[in-house]
């Protein structure tokens, strides 16, 4: 019996994926072997580990690049390539794994970004969720860290984050040239580190800075 919350369609359509790794970002692009609307299955030539988030772009558009819009998923499971019958898929490298990922729900409406229901809004402007490629560093350390932004505002926003850092921080933030950035990227940011948060069932956390004017 199917258990699929949504039906499955078999389409080999373009996606992109991004993911971190302990020295930079990686990406990969490869096509779909079904989808729907709470997922992907995807052939991948690196190798993706249970549980692990990622970030989807797609359908991926390899004519216009970066700027795309990004959605942050979940590796489910990982078996060996085949299509939505279960059969082998005979124009994939039979070594080629299929990692199927599970979109990330969409914030609620009356939920404050960690998913618990705010008690009242303090922001003096409303935060968007948004996916994008962000530089972070410590203003006297020159090496910066690729994270991932989960959320934005016009003075504030929250990334993904593999290193620690501590409340009251000096952070130097960049973005790429693209028109999805939320702030200048003629230059670095400063901001300051507000809030930290663990995951549930991650070993990263969510870093909440404040934009300094």
């Amino acid at each position: 019996m199917d258990r699929r919350e949504h039906h499955r369609a078999q389409l080999r359509l373009p996606v992109r994926i991004r993911w971190n790794t302990p020295f930079a970002q990686k990406t990969e692009v490869c096509r779909t072997l079904d989808i729907s609307r709470g997922g992907l299955l995807v052939p991948c030539h690196e190798a993706h580990a249970p549980g692990v988030g990622l970030w989807v772009t797609f359908p991926y558009d390899t004519s216009l690049g970066d700027g795309q819009p990004e959605m942050l998923a979940k590796v489910v499971r990982v078996r060996p390539a085949h299509n939505g019958n279960g059969s082998p898929s005979i124009d994939l490298d039979a070594n080629e794994p299929a990692v199927a990922l599970h979109f990330a729900l969409s914030p609620r409406t009356l939920a404050n970004g960690n998913g618990h229901a705010k008690e009242h809004e303090r922001r003096d402007s409303p935060r968007r969720p948004l996916a994008l490629p962000v530089r972070v560093r410590p203003e006297h350390i020159p090496w910066f860290e690729e994270a991932m932004t989960m959320d934005v505002s016009a003075h504030s926003l929250r990334f993904l984050s593999s290193r620690e850092y501590q409340e009251g921080d000096r952070l130097l933030l960049s973005f790429e040239a693209t028109a999805s950035a939320p702030w200048p990227v003629a230059s670095e940011t400063s901001a300051r580190v507000l809030r930290i948060e663990s995951l549930p069932d991650s070993a990263a956390l969510a870093v909440t800075i404040v934009r300094e004017t």
